[in-house]
């Protein structure tokens, strides 16, 4: 059996890219002959953003950006129309803009019980399909309750910030590998891909370090 090839993909459960590029990525993954290993990092895009943002995402990327709000509005209807080129259907209207620190925290969680990938997924869905709250720690307890964990012992992880230094890890290797935007993708830790990428592109690449390490070995 040739090993796995090990694929680290920064990412933040807001970033509306990255669950775009999840997806086209999974694709390739589904088509690739061979093994792949996966593992999240989080990587905050927003991180002064405050829990409870008082405006929609529009608004906040509009004052962000120095656009104004139907310049955002028309962006958000691209990116509608690209999301569902890949079977998500984004509700813009629906979401909360918030700050994501305890949702990657919730992702180390799993991450220790060997679910990182499940609850990667659920939390996406619940930021862009659902109009889930991704930023409170009740709401997040909620949603990994759902998942069967155990909601008193996810409320204490987070309320003790037991994952925290984790995810400030990722953001220090982020910075060292000079990654300023995500979703990015480090193929066997060497070779980066940023962007929500087509499936073709993923697939060559994932083929190319398969036959390096083939040949290597």
């Amino acid at each position: 059996m040739s090993e796995p090839v090990k694929v680290d993909i920064w990412s933040d459960v807001q970033c509306p890219w990255c669950y775009i590029g999840k997806r086209k990525f999974e694709a390739a993954v589904t088509g690739f002959d061979g093994e792949v290993e996966v593992e999240y990092h989080s990587f905050e895009l927003s991180p002064d953003t405050p829990v409870d943002f008082d405006g929609t995402p529009a608004e906040y990327l509009a004052e962000r950006k120095g656009m104004s709000v139907p310049q955002v509005e028309q962006m958000f209807q691209r990116v509608t129309a690209i999301a569902a080129s890949v079977g998500l259907d984004y509700d813009f209207d629906r979401m909360h803009q918030t700050n994501t620190v305890k949702a990657h925290e919730l992702i180390h969680y799993a991450k220790a019980r060997g679910r990182q990938g499940e609850m990667k997924e659920a939390l996406l869905k619940a930021y862009f399909l659902d109009g889930g709250h991704v930023g409170r720690v009740d709401d997040l307890a909620d949603l990994a309750e759902g998942l069967g964990f155990d909601r008193a012992d996810v409320v204490r992880s987070l309320r003790e910030e037991e994952y925290l230094a984790d995810v400030r890890a990722d953001g220090a290797q982020a910075r060292a590998y000079g990654i300023n935007g995500v979703p990015f993708y480090v193929f066997d830790g060497k070779y980066g891909v940023s962007g929500a990428q087509e499936t073709a592109t993923f697939a060559q690449v994932l083929s190319q370090v398969a036959a390096e390490k083939g040949a290597a070995a």
